[in-house]
């Protein structure tokens, strides 16, 4: 098996009698533990009318977090491209990239990271914009070319810096944009994991190389549950799956403690709906992440395992941290 990168999704989720700026706190220490601990990267996810969810800011985020670091790669997961401008973007990552030279990414999606009326009031009635998400990125790396000193719109900060693109994404369109720009891709199997397969293959077998990028690179996000016995994993996970029933019957609440089994216990719809949401997800001690996590990365061509931490506690948190990096960095 080949060796593998890890790095972690952040939603600044807000947990139960704790607020946005608890949050923050938490997301911070989660960046300072993981950066300790030899993980790539940390990316923040744009979500939008959200109650629970302190990430809407997210460029403001990663610079709060690339600020309390030293090594980390922080960056988006993504920003949600057709909700902004091209120009304000770069200048917004440009900026970033100036503060904190070569730790900054940008990926970027062509979902809204959000429900269609807040979809609206962020684009200004402006809904045809995820059609062009192609052009937006091409028009994002103009920005970003050191050759772009002639052209009448310009970015400062921005022109002429190395600002890494991402596309993420969760069906196979996304792939194959990734393959015919000759990007990196990070494909959302931590909720989304129905075409991981299909995503995988296409995205391998139609890339051109880029001159930011000779070879694939993929990366793939899955849920990691992690402690020192596997009774412990499993009753810590059932904070992870209830989130996801929250979501699913538009009852959203806060990151709550575990529950002995999940709230949905005895429903099968609702069940079928968190398998089905849940299927990349690993529960277990070193050991079974070890094995079950590495036999999945290459399965799937994965250069890159990217992970969620739904832990209630957060030291049970920052510990999971620890046994992943246990785990897959050091075997």
């Amino acid at each position: 098996m080949k060796k593998i990168k890890v790095s972690a999704l952040e939603l600044a989720t807000i947990c139960k009698n704790a607020d946005a700026a608890d949050a923050i706190a938490r997301a911070v220490e989660g960046a300072q533990a993981i950066d300790n601990l030899g993980y790539e990267r940390m990316w923040l996810a744009e979500h939008h009318n959200m109650p629970h969810i302190a990430s809407s800011a997210t460029s403001v985020l990663i610079g709060h977090i690339a600020g309390k670091t030293t090594r980390l790669r922080v960056g988006s997961g993504g920003i949600m491209l057709p909700n902004h401008t091209p120009l304000v973007i770069a200048e917004q990552f440009g900026t970033l990239e100036s503060i904190y030279p070569n730790r900054i990414d940008l990926g970027l999606g062509r979902a809204p990271g959000t429900d269609q009326l807040t979809a609206m009031a962020l684009r200004r009635n402006n809904m045809q914009t995820s059609f062009y998400f192609k052009d937006d990125i091409l028009e994002l790396q103009r920005y970003f070319d050191a050759n772009n000193v002639h052209a009448k719109v310009r970015a400062f900060p921005g022109e002429g810096q190395h600002v890494p693109i991402y596309i993420l994404g969760s069906s196979t369109d996304s792939a194959y944009l990734a393959a015919e720009l000759g990007l990196p891709y990070a494909f959302a199997a931590h909720f989304a994991p129905a075409m991981l397969a299909q995503a995988s293959e296409i995205y391998q077998a139609n890339f051109k190389p880029s001159k930011v990028l000779a070879a694939p690179y993929f990366i793939v996000c899955v849920n990691i549950v992690a402690a020192e016995t596997m009774d412990e994993a499993g009753l810590e996970a059932n904070s992870l799956f209830n989130l996801f029933a929250g979501i699913i019957t538009n009852v959203r609440k806060p990151l709550s403690p575990p529950t002995p089994q999940p709230v949905y216990a005895g429903i099968p719809e609702i069940e079928n709906a968190v398998h089905s949401m849940t299927a990349c997800t690993f529960i277990g001690t070193e050991d079974t992440i070890r094995t079950e996590v590495l036999e999945f990365a290459e399965k799937y061509k994965a250069d890159e395992i990217m992970t969620t931490n739904y832990i209630f506690d957060n030291n049970k948190r920052l510990l999971s941290f620890k046994i992943i990096a246990k785990a897959l960095l050091n075997s």
